[in-house]
């Protein structure tokens, strides 16, 4: 079978993989951003905080977290996943920038090499602000298990530009656009991509499209559904 989708929560599945089991990590985890006041720290509701339509998408959760328990959080399931991981796999890790500097942290703590960041320009659709910046990018944070893989390999983008419903729109409430998971898939060897946190199953699909396999789990039923759609469509 080319792909896999498991309907339950990423750091007790990951801590049951076997190590040296998959080939890359590409994978977009909860944020717990866009919250300013302890009010919205308490909300466990992400549509509530990143919508101004709530009922547009369906709900997930694991957006409340503080800054401190981010990190510990992100570094224990990175820890995990990094341990299921063969030498030299890449990982690719979506933030914005409010989590930016937790996530580079959190990810050289579990073991990995980072090695830069890539800037996906949202293009100028997105969040206009009067008399500030426009908050129109969010970040992949990338490096790899041990030494990259492949040395000899094209030169990749470092900024990557699609509108967030390039490709079809969106069908999660944080979905990132198929395009651009295309894009970021091309630096992953050949060989079966981890996606713990596979929301609408996009990460999947660019896998699938490319010709690789794809392992993943997501926990909210409603997204499970319409990614295993997806991907046996795909």
């Amino acid at each position: 079978m080319h792909w896999q989708l498991h309907n339950v929560d990423a750091l007790p599945w990951l801590l049951d993989q076997s190590a040296g089991e998959f080939d890359a990590l590409v994978t977009d985890p909860p944020y717990s951003s866009g919250g300013l006041h302890t009010k919205d720290r308490v909300k466990d509701k992400a549509n509530d905080k990143y919508l101004s339509s709530p009922n547009l998408y369906p709900e997930f959760s694991g957006e409340n977290r503080d800054q401190y328990s981010y990190l510990q959080w992100s570094t224990l399931w990175l820890s995990q996943a990094c341990r299921t991981l063969r030498e030299g796999a890449p990982v690719l890790l979506f933030s914005d920038w409010r989590q930016l500097p937790v996530m580079t942290s959190a990810m050289q703590a579990a073991g990995f090499t980072w090695r830069g960041i890539v800037a996906w320009d949202k293009t100028e659709a997105s969040r206009p602000q009067k008399g500030r910046f426009r908050q129109q990018a969010e970040f992949v944070i990338w490096g790899s298990k041990g030494a990259w893989h492949d040395a000899d390999g094209p030169t990749q983008p470092g900024v990557l530009r699609f509108a967030v419903t390039a490709g079809g729109p969106k069908l999660h409430t944080t979905g990132k656009p198929l395009p651009l998971m295309d894009a970021l898939v091309k630096v992953c060897p050949s060989g079966t991509i981890l996606d713990p946190f596979a929301g609408s199953g996009t990460t999947g699909m660019a896998a699938l499209r490319s010709g690789r396999r794809f392992v993943g789990c997501e926990r909210e039923e409603a997204y499970y559904k319409i990614a295993c759609e997806r991907l046996a469509a795909a």
